[in-house]
């Protein structure tokens, strides 16, 4: 069972300072000990989230996104930065209404929707603007730099994979090298369904830290390897609406991807204790290993 985590004294005046007194709270975390974020009400009745950042990478992003990328969502499609203290790197948020996507229990029928949804939301968020010359010197490395991570995941990883199956991971991170230019833009960076709130069919996206210039086809990581890889309808929902098909460099690197997602899955899932994340991982690596005729 997971340990309930307080809010900080220290948050809490700040928080007060800004809203006034607080009448409950609630730890509204995820599942991993760096997640900080609390539902609080206040005596107007109104809900608010405060979430402490895990490190100040991840404080700055979600600040800048909240300001500078989330607003294009549109009204009600994505919590409002009300506030921010650098010092404790904590964030004062609006709620949006509903409920994760993953814990409504929805019809084939109703995930289509969501996903039609989530192809539009991504679609505003990718076309957010022009990248200034740092965003884009940034986007356009991104794959480079993903590739990049394979030796530090495979170190970590250790005996978790075979020979073969690192010898798979350094071949598609050679390869992800060689994939050429690709669509960018700001990502959301932790694009799946436990960041889609649902409320009345509307779909409302949370949780902005990984927010960052990279490669666009970087945000359908996560959704290929779980959501799409057993229900093709939801991609073809979610392709609809994001209004263009994937380029075959986007679906080369998104292959490439899977592989490295799957390795950091396996030494971050088993380093904290995640079955689900193993899984994803392990289910990935051998759907690969399977169809290299490894």
């Amino acid at each position: 069972m997971r340990q309930v985590k307080p809010l900080p004294a220290v948050v809490r005046g700040w928080v007060e300072q800004r809203i006034g007194p607080i009448v409950s709270v609630r730890d509204a975390s995820h599942d991993w000990d760096r997640s900080r974020v609390w539902e609080v009400e206040g005596a107007d009745g109104v809900r608010r989230y405060v979430k402490v950042s895990p490190s100040v990478k991840f404080f700055t992003r979600e600040g800048c996104a909240y300001r500078h990328v989330v607003p294009a969502l549109g009204h009600s499609r994505a919590p409002r930065l009300i506030d921010s203290r650098a010092e404790d790197l904590v964030l004062l948020l609006s709620a949006v209404p509903g409920a994760p996507a993953k814990e409504l229990g929805l019809s084939a029928s109703d995930w289509r929707a969501v996903h039609q949804q989530a192809g539009v939301l991504c679609a505003r968020l990718h076309e957010v603007g022009e990248l200034g010359r740092a965003d884009r010197v940034e986007a356009e490395a991104s794959l480079e730099t993903a590739a990049d991570g394979a030796e530090r995941y495979l170190a970590r990883a250790g005996d978790r994979l075979t020979v073969a199956e690192q010898h798979l991971v350094r071949d598609h991170a050679a390869r992800l090298r060689r994939v050429g230019p690709v669509p960018v833009g700001y990502i959301h960076g932790d694009n799946q369904p436990r960041n889609w709130m649902v409320s009345d069919g509307v779909l409302a996206l949370i949780d902005f830290e990984r927010t960052r210039p990279a490669a666009l086809v970087q945000d359908l990581v996560i959704l290929t390897v779980t959501q799409w890889i057993d229900h093709p309808d939801r991609e073809r929902a979610f392709l609809s609406s994001y209004g263009r098909t994937l380029s075959d460099a986007e679906r080369h690197a998104l292959r490439c991807l899977t592989a490295l997602d799957a390795v950091n899955c396996l030494s971050w899932g088993q380093d904290n204790n995640d079955e689900v994340v193993t899984a994803r991982g392990r289910r990935t690596l051998d759907r690969l290993m399977k169809e290299s005729g490894s």
